[in-house]
């Protein structure tokens, strides 16, 4: 948040005692954030339901009070077994998804893994004859605009964090990169604005400026690629998440991928002559966090912006007051949820391939004759193709 405030300013004093607050809260909450990747992935995808919850419950909130709606029978009962039905759909086809080894090894799953969209759909129908059954005719209009304040919500609010998780399955760099440059982008334009702001931005944010949005992002460019250079030595933050059949659990090992391996770049002729350097060694993940820190700079602010909108729409400060001198849990994530979207197509179109452990995972969940059809089928291909020597 670049704020375009001065010391010489009559109003130093209050505003330094906000920056001091800002400043203190923010190394806890990194502080926490630390601790929390300590922990583990499976810790990681706790937290990131217990934000999404309290931004749903954020918003939903705003929606209460603006529109009066207290006397809405059954809005708030319906807005969260909405929440619970759509949580019950995307944590389900996840971990049919990325555990279908475990899913095959427990009945009740497999049952469940079976029918989980069927049982998916007729929850959601429950809800929705639910919200039917509850429309009063002096209540009509109020109860649709409810009906899709909520929808719109978990249209923001759950898929997003939904790809959050699958990004964090793809390896934690994946979920650790993103969400710290956008962190590192926020800090650094609200300092950037505070000392050095004198143009203002966009007419939603006034406090906002171009001082500290360029500032910002060539900082956040800068860190992602330092911090991406840090951590793409370590296995723990650039193997995917994958569940161990042997040991019954969870586990992040693995050989690094060529993304991870580091190799010599040869360097433009004019940057040669400056530098002395023939090659530049990097990691390629590198070159990929410079695109990732790029969008969390240029385009991760307008997430803040369309927050901004909302509450002005509404004539609310913050979305909470949950976190003193930041305001609710929304108002630090506003530019989290369009960054998680970005990672996930980003991966799907630039970095994921086919993951054999997904295809053998697959394959053994068929019928021992299935199999077997495969197993002749891939052995006729690769016999074709001169890789295996053809029986006598």
């Amino acid at each position: 948040n670049s704020e375009s405030t001065h010391s010489g300013d009559p109003v130093t004093q209050p505003l330094w005692k906000n920056w001091w607050v800002r400043g203190i809260l923010t190394l806890a909450m990194i502080s926490f954030f630390f601790f929390i990747i300590y922990l583990g992935p499976m810790v990681l995808m706790l937290i990131v339901l217990c934000v999404q919850i309290k931004c749903f419950q954020e918003i939903i909130h705003i929606g209460y009070s603006v529109y009066h709606s207290y006397h809405l029978p059954w809005f708030r009962t319906l807005s969260w077994y909405f929440l619970l039905c759509v949580n019950y759909f995307f944590y389900g086809e996840t971990v049919t998804d990325y555990f279908s080894n475990l899913v095959q090894r427990e009945e009740p799953l497999r049952i469940l893994s079976k029918y989980h969209r069927l049982i998916s759909f007729a929850m959601y129908l429950t809800g929705f004859c639910m919200f039917v059954l509850s429309l009063v005719k002096k209540h009509y209009r109020l109860q649709f605009y409810m009906f899709g304040w909520t929808h719109v919500t978990l249209l923001i609010v759950v898929t997003q964090s939904h790809l959050i998780i699958h990004n964090l399955f793809e390896g934690m760099i994946w979920f650790i990169v993103p969400i710290s440059c956008v962190i590192c982008n926020d800090i650094m334009a609200y300092m950037f604005g505070f000392f050095f702001g004198r143009t203002p931005l966009i007419k939603l944010s006034p406090k906002k400026t171009w001082e500290g949005f360029i500032g910002g992002f060539f900082s956040t460019v800068v860190f992602g690629i330092l911090l991406s250079y840090v951590m793409a030595g370590y296995s723990f933050f650039v193997c995917p998440v994958e569940f161990n059949s042997d040991r019954n659990s969870f586990e992040v090992d693995c050989e690094p991928s060529d993304l991870f391996q580091l190799q010599d770049y040869a360097l433009p002729a004019a940057l040669e002559s400056l530098t002395g350097w023939p090659t530049l060694r990097l990691y390629p993940f590198q070159i990929h966090s410079i695109s990732l820190s790029a969008f969390a700079s240029l385009m991760g602010p307008f997430g803040g912006f369309f927050a901004s909108g909302f509450k002005r729409a509404f004539k609310i400060k913050d979305f909470a007051n949950t976190i003193p001198g930041h305001g609710g849990i929304m108002d630090r994530f506003d530019c989290q949820y369009l960054m998680a979207t970005f990672v996930n197509v980003y991966i799907a179109s630039f970095i994921r391939g086919p993951n054999p452990a997904k295809v053998v995972q697959q394959l053994l969940a068929l019928r021992l004759d299935q199999q077997l059809h495969i197993f002749n089928s891939l052995k006729t291909h690769l016999t074709e193709r001169g890789l295996l020597e053809e029986e006598a």
